[in-house]
C-alpha cells in the first residue's frame, strides 16, 4: 500500500504556513470547531467569488478572517457593503469583534485549489472530464507552473464502474521539500455521482538559484579576479 501524505502538512513550518494561527490548550476542541464552521459558511456564501484559502488568526480576544479570492470585487461589494456583511454575520456566529480582509489571488491559474474546483464546475456542467483536465494543464503551464498533475476518480463520462484518470505535465517533485507544490481538492456533484478532482501544481523551488542568478555571480566572480591581478601587477612593479 502506498503512504502518502499531503503535500502541505509535510511543509508546514518550513515553506508553507497555518491556515490557523493561534494557540489555545484550553479551547482548542472549540476553537477548531469554530474555524470550520467559519469556512464552511464563508465558503457557501462566496460560491461564485473562486475563494481558495480563508486564513483564521485570533490575536487576544479579537477574530482576524483573511480571505484569499480572485474576484474581490465580489466578496467586498457595492462600497463595501458586502465586506460588511460578512463581518456581522461572523461576529454573531462566535460572539467576537472580527475583522475581515481580502487578499487578491493575482494568478488564479496557477492556485491548485481554483483549479480544482474549476475542473469539478465543469463535470458539474456536463463537459468531457479529460477536455476539463486538459484546459486547465494548459493554463497553468501557460501562467509559469513547472509542473502539474490533475487526477479525477469517480464515475467518469456516466461509466458504470468508477475510476481513476490522471493527467502530467512537466515535473513535480513530491519528496523535495523545498518544492513549492501547491495542492487543491474538490468535487464535483454530478447526476450520475460524486467525482473526486485533485490537483497538484509545482510553481518553483526555493532556496536553489536561478540560472540568471548564477551568471550574475560568475560575472561578480570574474570582475574580482580581475582587479585582484591588477594590484597583483602593480605591487610587482
Amino acid at each position: 500500500m502506498g503512504h502518502k501524505v499531503h503535500p502541505k502538512s509535510v511543509r508546514l513550518g518550513y515553506i508553507k504556513d497555518w491556515e490557523s494561527k493561534w494557540f489555545n490548550l484550553k479551547e482548542m476542541p472549540d476553537f477548531i470547531e469554530e474555524d470550520r464552521r467559519i469556512r464552511v459558511y464563508l465558503k457557501n456564501k462566496l460560491k461564485l467569488a473562486s475563494v481558495s484559502k480563508i486564513v483564521i488568526e485570533r490575536p487576544g480576544k479579537y477574530l482576524r478572517v483573511n480571505i484569499y479570492t480572485s474576484r474581490p470585487g465580489i466578496v467586498i461589494g457595492k462600497g463595501g457593503q458586502g465586506i460588511e456583511n460578512l463581518r456581522k454575520e461572523v461576529e454573531s456566529m462566535t460572539m467576537k469583534k472580527t475583522f475581515v480582509n481580502v487578499m487578491e489571488i493575482k494568478r488564479a491559474e496557477i492556485d491548485a485549489q481554483l483549479a480544482a474546483e474549476s475542473i469539478a464546475f465543469q463535470l458539474e456542467k456536463q463537459i468531457a472530464f479529460r477536455r476539463a483536465m486538459k484546459k486547465t494543464i494548459e493554463k497553468a503551464m501557460a501562467a509559469g507552473a513547472q509542473g502539474i498533475k490533475v487526477m479525477v476518480s469517480g464515475r467518469l463520462g456516466g461509466a458504470e464502474i468508477a475510476r481513476t484518470e490522471w493527467l502530467k505535465e512537466g515535473r513535480i517533485p513530491l519528496q523535495t521539500f523545498r518544492a513549492d507544490i501547491d495542492y487543491g481538492f474538490s468535487e464535483a456533484y454530478t447526476t450520475m455521482g460524486q467525482i473526486g478532482v485533485k490537483v497538484w501544481i509545482f510553481k518553483k523551488e526555493l532556496f536553489k538559484k536561478t540560472a540568471k542568478e548564477l551568471l550574475e555571480e560568475a560575472k561578480l566572480v570574474d570582475t574580482t579576479t580581475s582587479s585582484e591581478q591588477a594590484l597583483n601587477q602593480e605591487e610587482s612593479k
